[in-house]
């Protein structure tokens, strides 16, 4: 009886799905997965919250419930419809949806999460897929991977970060494995567990653009990028570690990002993004922003 957790074929020419699936982060959006908010607070469990901690920043709980709210909202205005994960007392960082799993051309991957508190994440993400009746491609078994370091570049292109720790190399080669079989380049950056995911640090805003933190992402990488004619948009530093560039793409020019990443939010004007920029202060400081909170379901 085939696996209920696994629709890849081992030795690739996987079934392309037609009515869910993505094959790169930049399509247009028509229905995206979020985390819920019911439980959500802020662990010490990554520099950004740890900082917020530390110099006395206090979590308001109906604050954040609004300020998710309006991004639930800008989502719906967009045309995008919104599906949600179960939520669960014990589980607060489940709001990041980003990190459970992520979407291919081929069904979902559910994710084994490094943090032993968030580790069962992957049952929420699992169940959503069956009751919905979405395959799953497969389930990592090799180390830890976490969705917030991976993304489709464009069709037939994959980046996944490595810290070693959200996703190990092990992780990460067994997914590249996966990608190569179905025909696809998967490139693997290193950098330090410092900068939490790669979407902290280089997220796409739209076709052959990606927002990046040229001072810290690894020079090979922002090579790579270049070598695919893909035009980066600098961040600094600082706006990068307060979530600036974990943004959302919803396809047909349009970017979805937080509204305190001002430079951003100029620079995408500039190139003639619309702009939608929630106000999600209370969240971010909690490690994760708008590119955490959602896993696109089906593009374009």
């Amino acid at each position: 009886m085939k696996s209920t957790f696994k629709s890849r074929h081992e030795q690739g020419g996987t079934h392309r799905l037609e009515s869910w699936g993505i094959a790169s982060e930049t399509g247009l959006l028509h229905d995206v997965l979020i985390g819920p908010i019911e439980h959500y607070s802020w662990r010490a469990g990554n520099s950004t919250s740890k900082k917020y901690l530390r110099d006395g920043a206090q979590f308001d709980a109906e604050i954040a419930k609004a300020q998710y709210q309006e991004m639930v909202s800008v989502y719906e205005e967009a045309g995008v419809r919104t599906h949600f994960l179960a939520s669960q007392s014990d589980l607060p960082y489940a709001l990041y949806a980003r990190d459970s799993s992520v979407m291919t051309p081929w069904g979902a991957i559910v994710t084994q999460m490094h943090s032993p508190w968030r580790r069962a994440e992957w049952l929420l993400a699992a169940n959503f897929y069956i009751e919905n009746s979405i395959p799953i491609y497969d389930v990592v078994t090799a180390g830890s991977f976490e969705g917030g370091d991976f993304m489709l570049i464009e069709e037939g292109v994959a980046l996944c970060g490595s810290t070693g720790e959200r996703t190990s190399l092990a992780g990460a080669h067994q997914v590249k494995d996966w990608f190569e079989r179905e025909g696809w380049e998967f490139e693997i950056c290193q950098f330090d567990p410092h900068f939490l995911h790669m979407d902290v640090q280089c997220v796409m805003i739209a076709e052959k653009t990606a927002a990046v933190c040229l001072d810290v992402l690894p020079d090979e990488t922002i090579r790579w990028l270049k070598s695919k004619k893909i035009t980066l948009v600098d961040i600094p530093y600082k706006d990068a570690m307060d979530l600036g560039c974990n943004v959302m793409s919803l396809g047909n020019e349009r970017v979805l990002l937080p509204y305190h990443s001002q430079r951003l939010k100029e620079q995408c004007r500039a190139l003639g993004l619309k702009v939608y920029d929630p106000d999600i202060s209370m969240i971010t400081k909690g490690g994760g922003g708008v590119h955490c909170m959602s896993q696109a379901l089906r593009r374009d």
